[in-house]
């Protein structure tokens, strides 16, 4: 099998249970990109019991709401694909009016070629490795 998931964790891994990872992405352009990895092999949702669903999808709301609290984000976007890697995971990402791509999606046409994150921004988003460890040791 070759996924990429299940050959990398996929990014700085901010929390890891048996279920699932939540990976802080290096993206650039979208400081607080995170995603929620579920830990093994299954590429469609209705595959998974229900309760691993419902963990899984606490997980990605649990990111909102540290990403809206540390960040402030005039959006957030939540993606479930998995059409190049067909593995389930969560793409939450905060959005800002004014960003490279706002008000299209990440993968879209861009709006602002010369959107570079603001050193408050970067300066915040420093903080959610820390935030997001202790929300989720909380659980």
């Amino acid at each position: 099998m070759n996924c990429f998931f299940c050959q990398n964790m996929g990014g700085e891994v901010v929390f890891n249970c048996d279920l699932y990872r939540v990976i802080l992405v290096d993206d650039g352009d979208y400081p607080g990109y995170l995603r929620v990895v579920l830990n093994y092999h299954i590429k469609e949702l209705t595959d998974l019991d229900m309760n691993d669903n419902l963990s899984l999808y606490k997980a990605v709301v649990k990111c909102e709401e540290v990403l809206r609290s540390v960040l402030n984000p005039d959006k957030i976007n939540i993606a479930s694909f998995g059409n190049m890697t067909p593995h389930v995971h969560w793409h939450i990402i905060p959005r800002f009016i004014g960003d490279k791509h706002f008000p299209n999606p990440t993968w879209g046409t861009i709006t602002n070629a010369d959107f570079q994150p603001s050193n408050e921004l970067l300066t915040k988003s420093k903080l959610l490795t820390n935030q997001l460890s202790s929300e989720f040791v909380k659980e």
